[in-house]
């Protein structure tokens, strides 16, 4: 039977024929993009037949792939909201799987030129408020402030909302970009400019320190403060199944919390969740 079998097989190669590799889909978050495709490419590189799709558009959009069905896994740098669990429990008879698979230190982004070095929580909601419109108000030269965020189905502007704006809106003067990336570019080219988004995508702006009242001492985020707990706005960042994974789909999530899969976010420029 096992020289049929290869018999077979050689039929096969010698034909042309190639084994269909079996494909993994990540869809969401445009804050794992970078680091959701450095796992999928070190992984890939290990099991040759096994194919990972990974594509951002932001948590909401990867959330609504996953009641949708249309994705294996869900990249999301905010926890799932409860119409949406209800709505994976209507369909699947299961409120789906959060898992933890990095830390990030939200950072708050400035211009390299900008004077300011630390703000405090209460001065970053205030500004994205729209109740401090001056970089004087805040310790910087006499220039109106302008203000970068995220579109509405990114998990960064949710959690920036819940966690630094306590539920209040953005300034309707806030710019709304489509990605880290575009916020990041924006703010390299604007003097004046204020964004944010995560650690790893700094790229010729300079990082504000941040404090949790006038009293605290600046922070910024780095393997220590993020472990320790010190900088106030640090957040996990998840993946989400519909189920119980099984399968291909496990053997990934599986190696993604190991050493080796840690060690990639560290690589990119997130933390570890050990």
């Amino acid at each position: 039977m096992r020289r049929i079998a290869i018999l077979v097989l050689l039929a096969l190669s010698l034909s042309g024929f190639t084994p269909q590799k079996q494909t993994i889909t990540v869809k969401g978050s445009d804050t794992m993009v970078i680091l959701a495709q450095r796992w999928a490419e070190t992984y890939m590189a290990k099991r040759s037949g096994i194919a990972i799709q990974v594509t951002g558009g932001g948590s909401g959009a990867g959330i609504a792939a996953l009641i949708n069905g249309t994705t294996d896994i869900c990249s999301s740098s905010r926890p799932m909201k409860m119409n949406e669990i209800a709505k994976l429990k209507s369909k699947y008879n299961s409120s789906g799987v959060k898992i933890k698979a990095a830390k990030d230190g939200l950072s708050i982004y400035l211009n390299n030129s900008n004077p300011v070095k630390e703000l405090t929580l209460e001065q970053i909601k205030n500004i994205y408020t729209g109740k401090i419109t001056n970089w004087k108000e805040v310790g910087g030269g006499n220039a109106k402030i302008i203000i970068y965020g995220r579109e509405n189905n990114s998990g960064t502007y949710e959690f920036l909302k819940d966690a630094v704006l306590h539920g209040a809106d953005y300034s309707p003067f806030t710019q709304s970009l489509p990605g880290t990336a575009s916020v990041v570019n924006a703010i390299a080219q604007d003097k004046n400019g204020i964004g944010y988004g995560g650690d790893a995508y700094v790229s010729g702006i300079k990082i504000c320190a941040v404090k949790v009242d006038s009293g605290s001492k600046g922070c910024f985020p780095n393997k220590e403060t993020i472990k320790s707990g010190a900088y106030p706005i640090a957040r996990y960042l998840y993946f989400y199944t519909k189920t119980k994974p099984a399968g291909a789909v496990k053997e990934f999530i599986d190696w993604v919390l190991s050493d080796e899969g840690q060690s990639v976010v560290q690589k990119v420029g997130y933390y570890p969740v050990k």
